[in-house]
């Protein structure tokens, strides 16, 4: 009897590629034990054994682009169990995501099999970053002039730069620019952040919820065929990981939670993304997106690349105190730009300015609905 390994659902706008197996042919394993790794442009993960038995059947090579559900090979349960001669290991924790300070075993094995360590590998700890200085050193040195760093690409940095061309490719990209004034919202977070990690991000997830309510198709997807709407909100938002890029955890049903219970769960996502913690499922089912580039001191972005197949992506500027014409005097407010990027497909511009009107008036009249 034997018993398929596939590969987990893959959460939305990446492909999924077949890293290394773990075992050989004909190794014993045990369920729940690593067996082998898959990469995307989001997340490294591990694929645990369905069950025990000994590796019978090895379907795809490393570097193959794989489907969700694809069989990626088969365990010989039963009596096969027992003629392997090999001890078993015990038993792990299940196949997760790698994370942060913990090396999957397939990455362990190829340092040891080029007699590197992990303080040798300059940036990501990539299968191509290990071979990449593998083949440095088979050469006696670095081809690359002086001078000149040389960084191999790794497979999330190729599959984030497959989804952004691919996005811009199919989808006309047109951006409307606003601007609030966060006077409101700045009184209601000093007033209320106190024992808890309330954050201007948080307000901006709940505002966008509400903003659906005056164009709702702008919560939606475009397919060749139809659009769909979503009467769930699931608001992903763009979390930084460095040199590495960018991952999009997903807070679901947003529409349904309070300002508090948003900011619990973008202050745990987010520690999830930059310690590598995050499961495929809390990056699946985005229905709307969130970059909030300010962050990191930039005023306006445009455009923002649609995260595919949605339909819009909220862009949020830098906060800073500027003057503004209040009446008739001038006075100083904190203001921030508020873009958002539509695909002209599926969204035209009365749509955009409504949902845009919409959002500003929710920011400055805090608290909300």
């Amino acid at each position: 009897m034997s018993v398929d390994i596939r590969a987990p659902e893959e959460q939305e706008g990446t492909k999924s590629v077949f890293k290394a197996w773990l075992k050989k042919l004909g190794d014993p394993v045990r369920a729940d034990e690593p067996i082998a790794e898959l990469e995307t442009d989001k997340v490294a993960v591990e694929i645990a054994s369905p069950g025990d038995g000994v590796l019978a059947e090895m379907l795809v090579e490393p570097d193959a682009e794989v489907e969700p559900g694809m069989v990626l090979g088969r365990i010989a349960e039963g009596a096969a169990m027992e003629k392997a001669t090999a001890p078993a290991p015990a038993k792990p924790e299940a196949a997760a995501p790698a994370a942060a300070g913990r090396i999957p075993p397939g990455i362990r094995k190829l340092l040891a099999d080029h007699g590197l360590s992990e303080s040798d590998i300059e940036g990501p700890l990539t299968r191509e970053a290990i071979q990449a200085e593998a083949e440095r050193r088979s050469k006696g040195g670095d081809a690359a002039p002086s001078g000149v760093t040389r960084v191999p690409h790794d497979s999330m940095r190729r599959r984030i730069a497959e989804h952004m061309t691919r996005s811009v490719t199919v989808a006309p990209h047109v951006t409307a620019v606003f601007e609030a004034d966060m006077s409101a919202v700045a009184a209601h977070r000093e007033a209320h952040k106190q024992g808890r990690s309330l954050t201007y991000t948080a307000y901006f997830v709940k505002a966008a919820a509400l903003a659906m309510k005056a164009a709702p198709s702008v919560n939606g997807r475009w397919f060749d065929d139809r659009i769909e709407i979503y009467d769930d909100v699931n608001i992903g938002v763009g979390t930084a990981l460095g040199d590495k890029g960018l991952v999009v955890p997903v807070v679901q049903r947003t529409q349904a939670l309070s300002l508090f219970e948003i900011a619990d769960a973008v202050a745990e996502l987010t520690a999830k993304a930059r310690e590598g913690r995050l499961a495929p499922a809390e990056m699946r089912g985005g229905t709307f997106s969130i970059s909030n580039h300010g962050t990191s001191g930039s005023l306006i972005a445009a455009p923002i690349i649609i995260n595919q197949p949605q339909a819009a992506i909220l862009g949020l500027g830098k906060l800073e105190k500027r003057a503004v014409v209040r009446g008739d005097a001038v006075v100083i407010r904190p203001m921030a730009y508020v873009t958002l990027t539509i695909d002209h497909r599926m969204l035209d511009g009365h749509q955009t300015n409504a949902w845009l009107t919409r959002f500003v008036a929710v920011l400055e009249g805090w608290p909300a609905e």
